[in-house]
């Protein structure tokens, strides 16, 4: 409503499929074969967060699995039993963080070493944790509960055992896949596919500007973002102030 009532256009439902570049104006192409001219680009697009094709994941979903460890979700599940699907950072950062108010947390990673995805130092704080188990060489076959989440029953890949774990809640930290399908070749991005920026792409419009001039990146898409909603807003309010200098710089505003 804000943005209707300061004169901004909407273009419903929308998907941009190219950023190319004409008579010096940035182009946009559009899915259904129109495209948007600008001198100016914020690219917002965000990133799909991997799930796991389990079952019980589409029942569970909505009131027991997260993407993400924050203060808010470790009080929904203190004093409970959570599990946490991921060998990365991430993953490490947020079992950690977890075990200051579960009593037990599970780590699952589907392979047996610890620290060929995770910092060292990183890895040695799970390890050391008593509130840590780390299930090594397994991976989450199902999630189990019907009025809440109740197990989740991992399956270990050496043995081919399976094996309950009570569980009150699922942190599935394995990782995004950025919405930059349209963007390669056109802008930098890093070897996962997310959008450099400042520095890391030598570009000339602050933080948050690309390799191109007038073309812009913020939240989960750009590379390394923080992956918070506060974050991504901030940085959103900060690039609308650089793109607002662009202008005036090129006398377009």
């Amino acid at each position: 409503m804000q943005a209707r009532k300061f004169g901004a256009a909407f273009s419903i439902p929308g998907e941009a499929t190219s950023l190319t570049e004409a008579d010096g104006y940035h182009v946009v192409g559009l899915a259904d074969g129109g495209s948007l001219v600008a001198h100016a680009v914020l690219v917002a697009t965000g990133v799909r967060y991997r799930r796991l094709d389990v079952p019980g994941l589409d029942r569970l979903e909505r009131s027991s699995v997260y993407y993400a460890a924050t203060e808010f979700e470790a009080r929904l599940c203190r004093q409970d039993p959570v599990t946490v699907v991921g060998g990365g950072n991430s993953a490490g950062q947020a079992a950690c963080f977890l075990a200051r108010r579960s009593p037990v947390v599970n780590l699952v990673i589907r392979h047996d070493d610890l620290g060929r995805d995770m910092s060292r130092y990183l890895a040695d704080r799970v390890e050391q944790s008593p509130r840590i188990t780390v299930w090594r060489d397994s991976e989450v076959r199902e999630l189990i509960g019907e009025e809440g989440f109740e197990e989740v029953l991992l399956h270990q890949l050496q043995s081919d055992d399976e094996q309950r774990v009570a569980t009150r809640a699922l942190f599935m930290l394995i990782g995004a896949a950025p919405h930059t399908a349209w963007l390669q070749g056109e802008l930098p991005l890093d070897p996962k596919g997310f959008i450099l920026t400042g520095p890391a792409a030598d570009g000339s419009d602050g933080m948050f500007g690309t390799r191109r001039r007038g073309v812009f990146a913020v939240g989960d898409v750009r590379s390394g973002s923080v992956k918070r909603v506060a974050s991504a807003v901030g940085e959103g309010s900060v690039a609308i102030r650089q793109v607002h200098e662009f202008l005036e710089a090129e006398g377009r505003r």
